[in-house]
């Protein structure tokens, strides 16, 4: 099974995976990565707290934007076509920038708290 890792802090991210369609959640593990086995899964805090991550069932990673578009990948059938929009150019382009912007201001977004802010490149605290 697919595994969809989160920022289980932040209230905007929690508030997403909640309204994952159910096609969506049938196929793909939903956890957030304070409570993963992120060595399992080849993946570290750090990249977790970055950006939404994705791994496939044969271990392959994504994240970001493309984990989105692969979570929808799993969906019913407009999820799938979505999906695979979103990871052609320039569709990809636009999401992978959309996607940069609404991870950086998640803390303003509906169900988002000071929490959700990520820390600034570099910090390493």
């Amino acid at each position: 099974m697919a595994t969809l890792v989160f920022d289980g802090d932040c209230g905007f991210c929690t508030r997403s995976v909640a309204l994952m369609p159910k096609s969506i959640a049938r196929t793909t593990e939903v956890v957030p990565y304070q409570r993963a086995d992120l060595a399992s899964l080849g993946l570290t805090a750090e990249q977790c707290a970055e950006a939404v991550q994705w791994v496939a069932d044969d271990g392959s990673h994504a994240s970001g934007a493309t984990a989105c578009a692969r979570a929808l990948q799993v969906g019913s059938l407009p999820l799938r076509i979505i999906g695979t929009l979103l990871l052609l150019p320039p569709l990809s382009w636009l999401s992978a920038a959309l996607y940069r912007v609404v991870a950086a201001n998640r803390m303003h977004l509906p169900g988002g708290t000071p929490a959700c802010a990520l820390p600034p490149p570099g910090d390493d605290a």
